[in-house]
């Protein structure tokens, strides 16, 4: 095995082991674990699971970005989840056996990590531990699946994209002078289909919700500002110079 191999095989290790749903398993466990797992890499816009049809096993992210989405009969998509690098997506199918109730699809270049359900079912068996974690993980994501239906019966447009774009800032969003910052803001069509709307409408309200000093265009990324973050606490270096 070249250094090359060994480094990345190494990285791949510490990917895994930081998952919640692993951490508890021992170096040994995770060599084995990861031994097992087969590398796929795909391009930006490449279908990995198409909803309705079966499922490998489950998909671990090293690398890039994954949208699930449900489509209807109508052919409009939903996005339930944009996922990223450590994220796993793919559990419930490779529990059930059932098929994927969602497509996932690469945003960008991503690397993926595949687990066979069969070595799946024998990692369980042997450390029980994970399918409590496991269920964990289901249930955040099926939470998450339950507020996004309550935000597309309960809100208005500007409401739902306001709560993605927030949610979306505390997740990954980098602190400013103004606000959180959105390094890789989603494009008006994947706001679109994360609210349920039509590109046009979000296109609207984005603007309306700039002249209201809501959110601010920095180039090509996307400010929200403070106050509407909820419990966000404006870091204190940043309240001084803003006193100042």
């Amino acid at each position: 095995m070249d250094a090359l191999q060994l480094d990345y095989q190494q990285r791949i290790r510490s990917v895994v082991a930081k998952h919640p749903v692993f951490s508890g398993l021992t170096d040994a466990d995770i060599a084995d674990l990861t031994s097992r797992m087969t590398t796929k890499r795909v391009a930006g816009g490449d279908v990995v699971v198409e909803q309705g049809q079966s499922v490998e096993g489950i998909y671990f992210i090293a690398m890039g970005r994954v949208r699930l989405a449900i489509t209807g009969e109508n052919r409009r998509a939903v996005t339930l989840a944009v996922l990223q690098a450590g994220d796993l997506f793919g559990e419930v199918s490779a529990f059930d056996g059932g098929p994927s109730a969602a497509t996932a699809v690469a945003l960008y270049p991503s690397t993926l990590l595949v687990l066979r359900r069969e070595d799946l079912e024998r990692h369980v068996a042997a450390h029980p531990e994970l399918a409590m974690r496991m269920l964990g993980q289901m249930s955040r994501r099926l939470r998450s699946a339950d507020e996004t239906i309550a935000e597309l019966a309960l809100c208005d447009v500007p409401e739902r994209i306001l709560r993605r774009l927030c949610a979306l800032a505390q997740k990954e969003g980098v602190a400013g002078a103004q606000g959180l910052i959105i390094r890789r803001p989603p494009t008006h069509q994947d706001l679109a289909n994360m609210v349920g709307s039509c590109r046009e409408t979000v296109c609207r309200t984005i603007s309306t919700l700039m002249r209201q000093g809501m959110l601010i265009a920095q180039g090509k990324e996307l400010v929200v500002v403070y106050r509407l973050v909820p419990g966000y606490q404006r870091p204190r270096q940043q309240l001084v110079a803003g006193a100042a």
